[in-house]
């Protein structure tokens, strides 16, 4: 028979004193809040209602008119108002009449590409760029 071997160290292990609870036992009263406690005899504050916060306002993008100068009545010799001129000739508009048309129609090409034009622009450059090839009346390219 083996004899069990004892190594003389003790089991540092706590024995738990307090027992654990059953279902089957009754809950303990709640304890009663001591009535010593004095009352006070200032009230509360009452809180101020909030101030209302503005909404902000949307920003809209809107051209600022500046305002003109007032006449004193006497106009300068030799000044009169511009007589409204053609930007463009007629034969000018008709060029971009008719690449308007064809876009409509899908029939309005690109130059290099040759992809069919789908923006109003474009087609509109089109017909301005050949009335300029000819030498019809119409303002230069602003990009060159």
């Amino acid at each position: 028979m083996a004899a069990k071997r004892s190594t003389g160290k003790k089991s540092t292990r706590k024995k738990s004193t307090t027992r654990r609870k059953t279902g089957s036992r009754k809950a303990a009263p709640a304890r009663k809040k001591s009535t010593t406690r004095k009352k006070s005899t200032t009230s509360r504050k009452k809180t101020t209602a909030r101030k209302k916060t503005t909404a902000r306002k949307k920003t809209t993008t809107r051209k600022k008119t500046t305002a003109r100068k007032k006449s004193t009545g006497a106009k300068k010799a030799g000044t009169r108002k511009k007589s409204s001129t053609r930007t463009y000739s007629r034969k000018s508009g008709k060029k971009v009449e008719r690449a308007m048309k064809e876009m409509k129609e899908g029939k309005l090409k690109s130059g290099r590409s040759g992809k069919p034009v789908k923006s109003r622009k474009q087609a509109i450059a089109i017909g301005l760029s050949e009335a300029r090839r000819e030498g019809d009346k119409a303002p230069p390219n602003p990009n060159e």
